[in-house]
């Protein structure tokens, strides 16, 4: 089993702005593990083909970090930490929000054809995962 969320709060998640590369053919951003982001990046994966207004990915995690960009379209995520909460739009592939262990994060209010990219400080543990909001309070003793 992973070890007991530490007492992450929601303004612990912050919002990171990305190197950005304007160019007259286009820009581009780049992102690296504990250059641009401060973890290792240890697994991507992304969301997309979410209908419009759709929600996704109630959870949080005991250990894993996650950075959250809006490739294409807009999103919102609910951050809870069981005491306080928070909206952060996300809707430029130019930053994105790193969402620290112990934040419960839903992801809502997909605009048709967003693709949401998340970068994640683990591979894929179940062990990791809070799934149920009142064991996620629990264990946060709030």
């Amino acid at each position: 089993m992973a070890r007991p969320t530490p007492q992450t709060r929601v303004a612990d998640c912050k919002v990171i702005d990305l190197p950005r590369i304007p160019d007259r053919r286009g820009s581009l951003t780049v992102i690296e593990g504990e250059e641009h982001i401060p973890f290792p990046i240890r697994r991507a994966y992304w969301i997309y083909e979410v209908p419009g207004g759709e929600e996704r990915a109630g959870h949080a995690y005991r250990t894993l970090h996650e950075f959250i960009v809006a490739l294409s379209g807009s999103f919102d995520v609910l951050l809870d930490d069981g005491h306080e909460t928070r909206t952060v739009r996300l809707n430029r592939s130019y930053f994105g929000l790193h969402v620290r262990p112990g934040v419960w994060r839903t992801l809502t209010d997909f605009s048709t054809n967003a693709v949401a990219l998340v970068l994640a400080s683990s591979p894929f543990s179940e062990d990791d995962y809070l799934r149920d909001r009142d064991a996620f309070l629990r264990e946060r003793g709030a």
